[in-house]
């Protein structure tokens, strides 16, 4: 008897659908074809002692299973529950009238608990959009796929549940979530606040500016002077997610693994913070069995490289592309994945190797030469694709002791979120283009042509430090934002200015206290 039973495998965020097709016929042997990998091999020997434990004989027949399409690799163990329904199912001991209804994916325990997927929240999607009535999950990932509307979905705990399902015996509740409720009731609250950030108010305003526009940033200080400090509050000044960047974050963390058991959307904006030792194909994704990187477990939310140049410099290369695209493709011989990768780079690093070069009261004991040498780990090319480039020194003592506290996250994002909705409005559209660090040359034109004042001064900044026509671009970009946080439709004089300062470390005067 020839029986299918439909899942899903994941390519890149998305899914697609693979049918499981199980025949048990006159003979004996277990065989399995369909390009499975080594997980999906072993599901033999789970699903023979699943069913076995649950009351159930395993057929004494000639068992072949195919997974279709042929040409698209299966990976992982989550096809242990189809594989075990089609078995049953061919053999006789399931009805068959029902299951081509649903979607049914989970890996099972030797004993016949159905144990957690990858991947659930795009199998959901895609099965909503095939027209399938239902999707059986295991427990731990049914409020992850539940929050796709107009599907029925069923979470359980063993083989029992779904084959007493099946046969008509139990009924089992579809979870049903009110996407749009329980995101408006997610909680905004951060736990790290700038009001706990003493004096810093050039790096905050910096850092302000960078969240207005969506801008990379890099900030340049001795150890101590509360670069990471500053950073890991950077979420709590960031816009809300929207709905569609909700959902399309939870895809990506839900493909990787990353979602907690019982998790819905994500509601906070990812922040990602690894270590310099990392490998690029962890950073950008990829492997034998691809999995997305932490710049697309980064994507609508900040990447953040502590200590920058002890990354490796290949690592630090192969952001150039994602930085500019905001997305990233990975081709191998066997397949070729496209992931998000939309992100918004905040870096750290000390001046030197010492630490301390243009620190107000410790003297650098760096070599002649060292600190240049320190700063060229970075390539001209990438530190091109960074709109700010800050300076942070110490925090005087009467700042620190002080029991003032500085401004709060919540007033900061008032500002960010008011800058956000004129760049929404204003690229109302252009499909591609959310905020004003994603403007091409075109929209520059457009949007962020300076007066004559302001045009002259940039003339002149730009020949005199021999600027190149990349970091024109990002002063424009930059200026374009701080403009919209003074809720100016124009690009002022004083814009450039102030966008100009945020080029630190493309003068040769770097490390003074020059300004424009």
């Amino acid at each position: 008897m020839l029986v299918k039973v439909f899942g899903g495998a994941l390519q890149g965020i998305d899914s697609i659908l693979i049918t499981i097709e199980v025949v048990v016929d006159r003979g004996s042997g277990f065989i399995l074809v369909g390009l499975p990998d080594t997980a999906v091999k072993e599901s033999g020997d789970r699903v023979q002692s699943a069913i076995k434990q649950c009351g159930g004989e395993f057929p004494r027949s000639h068992v072949i299973v195919n997974m279709a399409p042929a040409d698209v690799r299966k990976e992982g163990a989550s096809y242990d529950l189809p594989i075990a329904i089609g078995i049953l199912a061919a053999d006789g001991k399931i009805p068959t009238e029902h299951l081509h209804e649903y979607i049914i994916m989970g890996e099972l325990s030797l004993d016949g608990s159905v144990m957690p997927i990858k991947g659930a929240l795009p199998m959901a999607i895609m099965a909503r959009k095939l027209g399938y009535k239902g999707m059986i999950v295991p427990r731990a990932n049914v409020s992850e796929a539940a929050v796709v509307n107009n599907l029925d979905v069923y979470g359980v705990d063993n083989l029992v549940e779904v084959i007493e399902f099946l046969r008509g015996s139990i009924k089992l509740e579809p979870t049903v979530i009110n996407t749009r409720e329980e995101f408006a009731r997610a909680s905004l609250d951060e736990t790290l606040d700038f009001s706990e950030v003493k004096g810093q108010e050039h790096v905050k305003r910096a850092l302000e500016v960078a969240c207005a526009g969506g801008h990379n940033i890099l900030m340049v200080g001795t150890p101590g002077s509360g670069k990471s400090m500053m950073a890991k509050r950077l979420p709590s000044i960031l816009p809300p997610l929207t709905l569609a960047e909700a959902l399309e974050t939870t895809k990506i963390h839900s493909v990787a693994g990353k979602l907690s058991r019982g998790s819905m959307l994500m509601t906070r904006r990812p922040f990602r913070s690894p270590h310099h030792t990392i490998s690029p194909i962890a950073l950008v994704g990829g492997g034998s069995n691809p999995m997305p990187g932490e710049i697309s477990l980064a994507h609508n939310g900040i990447l953040f490289l502590d200590e920058f140049p002890e990354f490796s410099r290949g690592v630090l290369e192969v952001l150039r592309q994602p930085l500019e695209d905001r997305s990233i493709s990975i081709s191998r011989a066997k397949y070729a994945i496209e992931y998000p990768a939309g992100f918004m780079l905040v870096a750290s690093m000390n001046p030197c190797p010492c630490g301390y070069y243009n620190h107000p009261t410790k003297a650098c004991t760096c070599q002649p030469g060292q600190v240049q040498k320190y700063l060229n780990r970075i390539s001209g090319p990438l530190l091109d694709r960074i709109d700010l480039q800050v300076e942070i020194l110490p925090v005087p003592f009467e700042k620190l002791s002080s029991l003032k506290p500085g401004e709060s996250s919540e007033k900061i994002r008032e500002r960010v979120i008011k800058a956000r909705t004129m760049q929404t409005e204003r690229y109302a559209d252009e499909p591609h283009v959310h905020c004003n660090a994603q403007m091409d040359s075109r929209l520059l034109r457009k949007y962020a042509q300076p007066d004559s004042e302001g045009l002259k001064r940039l003339e002149e900044v730009m020949i005199k430090y021999d600027m190149s026509a990349r970091a024109y671009d990002r002063i424009l970009k930059v200026a374009r934002t701080i403009a919209d946080l003074d809720g100016s439709e124009t690009v002022c004089t004083p814009h450039i200015y102030e966008a100009v300062n945020y080029r630190k470390l493309d003068r040769s005067s770097w490390g003074t206290t020059t300004s424009f």
